[in-house]
């Protein structure tokens, strides 16, 4: 079985599009629940009434996951705790605001999410603003849909709509009749630049549409507070979606999964395999299980053996997997080195050489979830600093007209230098700003970046000021 037959399985929604269908078969894959759809386990060979089930509509008693697997890789690497880009500005007052916005918010947990659920293709971040609190919020884009202006590319609206019962309807506060518990409305919300309009639930098949005024807000921001990010796509265009992270390899990813099921069932076989009575004209002939006292009682015609198999199969499957695993983590870009072969501390170019493919997926990966997801945030904030009467509250302090300026992230390095590969950079600066090669700012910088510090700039005021008191 195959991606594609085993997507005809699933239920799909009503009225959804297909581009829905394909977001939500993905989602499945990425929670690691593409199989559930089958109805037999894997160790039911026949039917309560006597048919062979196949292997097609049997669920695998092994789950490689190899897809999610690449991507939490991905992810971590991207915005791990070593891993979270600095922000550098024109303005230092933008700076200060913009890291106090980013802890406030939990801005790197909420960016791992949001690369997590952006793999099948795309992700929004709801940007909201309570009382002058910034808030932010990941949504799922299966059933969202945006509209961008050709000559801006900026968001001109973002529509969402999807079918619920009317009891789901009815624990939210709408004034639903008894009869119409089990029935479907359509629910829809559109963000503009001016308001986020929520429209009163109505029947499927029926005209709807009409603002709910209780529920709907006009803030008059002046643009959409949703920010789109593409997954391994460029920032603007008018497919919604990118590239989804593990798509090509889903088909290589099932046949392993069968292969590990099939091959451990055949191990359980091989413990316990069946027994076989010739009972010499006799029918009755029934097999025990025990010891001596459970022994078995055959004719003299009679004969008992066991079916047993070659257990070299089973090696000959491992060797088999080992190749598909090959295959997809080839396919994804995902990391191929095995941790139980690294004989000891690696020095950080060491690692970067054993995770070559890795890296390359998620430099493509900060394109788009950097400069294509972080640095709109970051911007989002500041105009929403602008056009708010109080501004925002970050800190515990109003924050307001935040100037647009000119924002670029400076990444860290991979992995960290080790102590022999920060003294060799050390010995290395010194002798080039000693030799008027390079500045001592400039070596400063690239020490602080080095070591893993943050903020090169505040390490550089921070010498100047102790130099200072020296010579003071």
């Amino acid at each position: 079985m195959d991606w594609l037959s085993l997507q005809q399985r699933y239920a799909v929604p009503a009225g959804a599009s297909a581009r829905t269908a394909r977001l939500l078969a993905l989602k499945r894959v990425l929670d690691g629940t593409q199989y559930d759809a089958l109805p037999h386990p894997f160790s039911m060979e026949k039917s309560g009434a006597g048919e062979y089930i196949p292997l097609s509509s049997r669920r695998p008693s092994v789950r490689t996951n190899l897809c999610r697997t690449v991507v939490d890789e991905s992810v971590s690497l991207l915005f791990g705790d070593t891993h979270w880009p600095g922000l550098v500005t024109d303005d230092a007052r933008v700076t200060h605001a913009m890291s106090t916005f980013a802890s406030q918010t939990r801005l790197a947990s909420l960016l791992m999410e949001a690369a997590r659920l952006g793999s099948v293709g795309s992700v929004a971040i709801l940007f909201e603003v309570s009382a002058g609190v910034p808030k932010l919020s990941v949504l799922e884009t299966a059933y969202l849909t945006p509209f961008w202006d050709d000559a801006t590319g900026e968001l001109l609206r973002v529509e969402e709509r999807f079918l619920v019962r009317g009891r789901d309807l009815a624990t939210q506060g709408y004034p639903i009749a008894g009869e119409l518990l089990g029935a479907q409305f359509w629910w829809q919300r559109v963000w503009t630049p001016v308001d986020c309009a929520v429209s009163v639930p109505w029947l499927v098949g029926m005209d709807g549409g009409v603002r709910d005024e209780s529920r709907s807000v006009r803030h008059g921001l002046g643009f959409v507070p949703i920010v789109w990010t593409r997954n391994l796509g460029g920032p603007c265009g008018r497919d919604p979606e990118g590239e989804c992270t593990f798509e090509r390899a889903i088909d290589t990813v099932i046949e392993a999964d069968y292969l590990l099921s099939q091959a451990g069932r055949g191990l359980k076989y091989g413990s316990d395999p069946t027994l076989v009575l010739k009972t010499g004209g006799f029918s009755d002939g029934v097999a025990h299980q025990g010891g001596a006292a459970s022994a078995l009682t055959l004719p003299p015609e009679g004969d008992a053996k066991l079916l047993e198999i070659n257990g070299n199969a089973a090696g000959a499957v491992l060797d088999h997997y080992r190749e598909l695993r090959l295959v997809v983590l080839e396919q994804l870009h995902g990391n191929r080195a095995h941790g139980d072969r690294v004989g000891g501390a690696q020095s950080g170019k060491a690692m970067e050489m054993m995770c070559q493919p890795l890296i390359w997926l998620v430099d493509r990966l900060r394109h788009s979830y950097g400069e294509g997801a972080l640095l709109s945030i970051y911007r989002m904030a500041c105009r929403f600093s602008c056009v708010l009467e109080s501004g925002l509250r970050l800190g515990g302090e109003l924050v307001k007209d935040l100037p647009y300026c000119r924002m670029s992230l400076r990444w860290p390095a991979w992995f960290p230098s080790t102590d022999p590969e920060l003294l060799s950079l050390v010995q290395g600066l010194v002798v080039a700003v000693s030799n008027g090669i390079l500045s001592r700012e400039t070596a400063v910088r690239m020490f602080a970046m080095a070591s893993g510090n943050s903020d090169p700039n505040t390490e550089w005021k921070m010498l100047e000021q102790w130099c200072a008191s020296e010579q003071a």
